[in-house]
This record gives structure tokens, sequence and C-alpha cells, in this order.
């Protein structure tokens, strides 16, 4: 059973999620959409946690990577005021970044992934540094790149969080990244459930964490770790058969820095840190409020987020192929990716996902915009199947709309 509301031209989303949700053991999930401006689907199902709680219309759950697009929206949020210049050095807002080499990355090579800053296994004793603000910009400051900036891209899966995060925070008066992530995108658009540092009067709305894969004791974490490197190997055997040249250690020292797997995402201080790549906590409607009015130009009920020019420059793409880290092509944007709907085409979508299966994006040719968070499940560093069904749904949905003048 599934609660919430929904327009009746957009049944199809609710059963999309009907099918996502568990049929066995716990997890639930929450989608919402907005079309023309108007959210014409939220609902949510399932249950927040292993002893079977009932998802609730504000429960929040980590969403991974579509995090990523949350923190550039503030970013561009930014540049959109003329505070940030996307083709200047990094180092002119962070001049400690300028060390080893950096001087003349840009914001925008950081942006489309082609800064060379992805191995966080290099910069990091342990993963659990990852809670620590200062630590992680100190230690990316200090960093070398692994290659020339614009000569390759690699998906910054975590550490693209702290690099445009602390862009943002050097041009705000070096204000906490959460406070920013309230004041400007939560506050203005009046979002419930949008957090990257939950406050401690909000963490009982929190689902827990139920992805198969990142439970039971550290040993058997690390022996999954091993088995996905033995995989991985595999994968790279049948990749250079067809062409195409990838190198899983690029991989794992972006994805798996050591203690990695020691590192539990299911507590109150891991939701209370800023990782701006990783542990933002949201509903589905919160997500897709702030994508529809991207989707809608900039602003959505009288309230101006960004301007349409910024807008157009944020959507467009930046580069194409596989990259160095994932072997599939995701024509960034800046800070935004290319988006997969099931039997539907978005070319001019733009948005992110998130491991274990969450996400959220922006068509505006379709004046559209998707949100999905869950709690089980695991997928791919960049999302899986179940985001790609609820975006087709919902794309197939508004062009009858449009195809039939309602």
């Amino acid at each position: 059973m599934l609660d919430g509301h929904l327009h009746p031209d957009f049944a199809a989303v609710a059963d999309e999620l009907r099918r996502i949700l568990p049929k066995r053991g716990p997890g639930g999930a929450a989608a919402c959409v907005y079309h023309r401006g108007e959210k014409v689907v939220d609902i949510w199902g399932g249950s927040r946690d292993a002893a079977g709680s009932p998802w609730e219309a504000d429960t929040l759950s980590v969403s991974f990577s579509t995090t990523k697009g949350v923190a550039s929206t503030l970013l561009h949020i930014y540049a959109d005021r003329g505070l940030i210049d996307y083709d200047a050095p990094v180092a002119q807002y962070w001049p400690e970044f300028a060390a080893e080499g950096k001087e003349r990355i840009t914001v925008r090579q950081v942006m489309c992934h082609e800064a060379g800053l992805y191995a966080l296994d290099d910069m990091v004793e342990h993963a659990s540094e990852m809670l620590e603000w200062e630590q992680m910009v100190a230690r990316l400051a200090a960093a070398t790149p692994r290659h020339a900036p614009g000569a390759a891209h690699g998906y910054h899966a975590l550490t693209y969080g702290w690099l445009a995060g602390e862009i943002v925070r050097r041009v705000a008066g070096e204000k906490p990244f959460a406070e920013l992530i309230e004041r400007e995108i939560a506050q203005p658009l009046g979002l419930e459930g949008l957090y990257c540092g939950v406050p401690e009067e909000q963490q009982h709305r929190c689902a827990e964490l139920l992805a198969v894969g990142m439970d039971g004791t550290p040993a058997e974490r690390r022996a999954r770790t091993e088995s996905m490197h033995g995989k991985a190997a595999k994968t790279q055997r049948f990749l250079s058969r067809v062409g195409v040249k990838w190198d899983p250690r690029d991989s794992i020292a972006a994805l798996m820095p050591k203690g990695m797997d020691e590192l539990d995402f299911d507590t109150a201080a891991f939701r209370a840190a800023s990782i701006p790549a990783a542990n933002g906590m949201f509903t589905a409607r919160s997500l897709a409020r702030m994508y529809a009015c991207l989707a809608a130009g900039g602003t959505l009920d009288g309230k101006a987020l960004l301007s349409p020019e910024t807008i157009k420059t944020a959507s467009k793409e930046q580069n194409r192929g596989a990259g160095r880290v994932i072997p599939v092509s995701m024509r960034w944007r800046l800070g935004y990716h290319r988006v997969f709907a099931l039997f539907a085409r978005a070319p001019h979508a733009f948005g992110h996902f998130g491991f274990g299966g969450s996400g959220a994006w922006a068509d505006p040719t379709r004046d559209l915009a998707v949100a999905l968070t869950v709690n089980s499940g695991v997928g791919t560093p960049f999302g899986d199947s179940r985001i790609v069904r609820i975006g087709g749904a919902a794309v197939r949905a508004a062009d009858r709309c449009a195809k039939h003048g309602s």
C-alpha cells in the first residue's frame, strides 16, 4: 500500500513504486514528481527500519551521490550572483588549493570531473576522516592530481563534494556547508527535508539504511570488498575485449579508500557530518521541488533561485566517453549528468543519481522534475534501475499529457 496523493495522469509512477518496494523483508521508498510547476505525485510506502515502522510523509533517507546535484545547485547560486566564475582557477577562491601543481585547475574542471582529484585513497589514512570537513579540505589542498587538468575525466565519487563545497564556503564567508544549504535552497523554496548534515532535532526522521552488502561485521564487509575487487578485474577483461579502456584501480581508489568497509553509514555521527558527495538526507518531495525550480527556468511559485542563463550554462554537456572511474559515458554537465529513463528519452534533462537507488533530475523541455528516495537495496555508484523506471514512467505520463492537451 502507498500513502500520499497523485494526479490520475501520473498513476503509472505509483505502479512503478509499488513494484520496486521490497516483496520480502523491510525497506521503503518515496517518489515525487512536479509537472508544469505543479506537484502531481507525492507518494511513499514500505518501512523505514528493520522493525517494520512505516515510512512517513517526512521520512529522510540517505541518498549518497544524489547529494552532488544539491551541492552543485548551491555552487550555481553563487555563480549566478557573480561571486564564482566557472573558468577561474579554484585557487582564486581557495588559495591553499594551488599546491602540488593545481594552480591551473578551474571551477569548471572540478564540476565536470576533469580535475584529476578522484583518488581519495591517495589522500586519507582511513575513511573515518571523511566525517571531518577541515581535515578533508586540507587533504585535497595538499593532493597531487592523477592527470593534468582537462586531460581526462574521472568521476570524483567522494571528493567532489568537498571540492565544490569549499569553493562555495570561501565565497560565502566560510559558513558551515549545512547552513548554506538551508539558507540558500531549503528556506527560499520552503523545503522540509533537504539536509547535508542533519541537526540533532531532526535525526528521528532518518530512515535506517537496509542496503544488502552494507551491513554485517567489519570482517564480512572486508570479504565483500575483496569480492568486488575480483569482479572488477573480470569487468576489466570484458571491457578490454570490446575496446573500452578502464583500469579498476582508479575505481577502487575513488570509491573504496582504506577503512571504507569499516565506516558505518547508519549512525547519527555520519548523518550529522557534511559529506556533500555522499551523505545528503532528503525527502523525495524536497528534491523534486528543488529540481522543479530548475526545470521551470530557476523560479518556482515566485521564488527565484537561478537565472535561466545560468541553468542553460549549468546543463550544457561538457564531455563524453567512458571515464577513468566508471566505464560509462555520463555526459557530464556542470555538477550534473545525463538522465536515463526506461522506454523514454530525455536528452535535455540533467540531475544526479546515487548509490543505493535514489536520484533526482529536471527536464526543462517538459517542465518536469522527478525524485526517488529509498533505504534498501544497492546498485552501481551512480544509481540503479529503480530511478530509471520511476523516471521513465514520469516522462511517458508527461508526454501523454502534452499529446492530449491535458
